[in-house]
């Protein structure tokens, strides 16, 4: 049997989903987390690695022979070398479109946070603010309706288009920016120029993946092009924004708000800028890991593997 080696299996399951299918495939150790100096003695004679966020950097992979197939547990592969396992004959695979639908909700969730501040009200509830008001409503911040605002989507792959029909249903506009210029849009979705897209969205949300040509597409300068009351959401990949420049665009006003579950380093330093940036909601790159879309990706993990024993690998990159 194959000796199977989970290196850093606590995100994807804490103690909720079952890696018992897995186990039945091979020899399979199961480690919560991997610290680069645990990396070779754990690696050393497996032929199936397994990671999600640990690095596989190629001075180490290159002492150990025994390795067949390197399954990513997500849909990046930044934690490995593609060209150098390929040049080793080793199958890579990831995970790709498992979390669409959570990362939707999370999207909406930094949206309607926005739009109608319910947990600032909540609070003001529990304070007591609605018991003393001497009328039957209030409310201690904008409120806004979504219908017939404008959407703004960078990047349109799976979750841009499922966002795009997300916010249809609410009733806003859809503005598209995507490298494929002449691509057809779906019917109600307008592409436009970056320039455009900025200048035109109430909200603009970044849906294309982080590469040398979209590292810090949201700078300073794109921020000056925005509406003033523009909200940004970030559930991509946080290089996509500079964001000391972010930091200041928030304090200077030049932006409403942001709403961002991503940020270029996680975890991030205690002293991050956008902490006391007004308007900022930060959450802990949580789109992806609903319980459902944590098991669509065990499911998928352990479908890799065991296409791969069978010798017809899917999802290989």
């Amino acid at each position: 049997m194959k000796r199977i080696v989970v290196l850093d299996g606590y995100a994807l399951n804490p103690g909720d989903l079952d890696w018992s299918p897995l186990q039945t495939l091979g020899m399979c150790e199961l480690y919560e987390r991997t610290t680069p100096e645990e990396l070779f003695t754990r690696i050393d004679g497996a032929q199936i690695i397994l990671t999600n966020k640990t690095l596989l950097p190629n001075e180490e992979l290159s002492r150990v022979d025994s390795i067949e197939y390197i399954g990513v547990m997500a849909t990046g592969i930044n934690v490995v070398d593609k060209t150098f396992v390929k040049e080793r004959g080793i199958t890579l695979t990831n995970v790709p479109m498992y979390s669409t639908p959570s990362v939707v909700q999370t999207v909406f969730a930094h949206i309607l946070a926005w739009t109608h501040h319910v947990a600032a009200h909540a609070k003001s509830v529990q304070e007591g603010q609605w018991a003393s008001c001497q009328d039957f409503s209030y409310w201690n911040h904008p409120l806004m309706e979504l219908s017939g605002k404008r959407l703004g989507i960078i990047g349109f792959g799976a979750i841009g288009q499922a966002v795009a029909k997300a916010a249809q249903a609410f009733g806003m506009e859809i503005l598209v920016n995507t490298h494929i210029q002449d691509q057809a849009m779906p019917e109600g979705i307008t592409w436009k120029s970056l320039d455009d897209l900025l200048a035109e969205s109430d909200v603009l949300s970044l849906h294309c993946p982080l590469l040398p040509s979209t590292k810090h597409i949201i700078n300073a300068e794109r921020l000056e092009k925005m509406k003033s009351t523009a909200l940004l959401i970030n559930t991509s990949r946080g290089g996509l924004i500079d964001e000391d420049a972010l930091a200041h665009a928030l304090h200077e006003g030049q932006i409403g708000g942001a709403g961002l579950d991503v940020l270029s380093e996680e975890p991030p330093p205690a002293e991050h800028p956008l902490y006391n940036a007004p308007h900022c909601n930060i959450t802990p790159h949580i789109a992806w890991a609903t319980k459902e879309s944590r098991q669509r990706l065990l499911s998928t993990v352990i479908k890799n593997v065991e296409q791969y024993l069978q010798q017809t690998p899917q999802n290989v990159i």
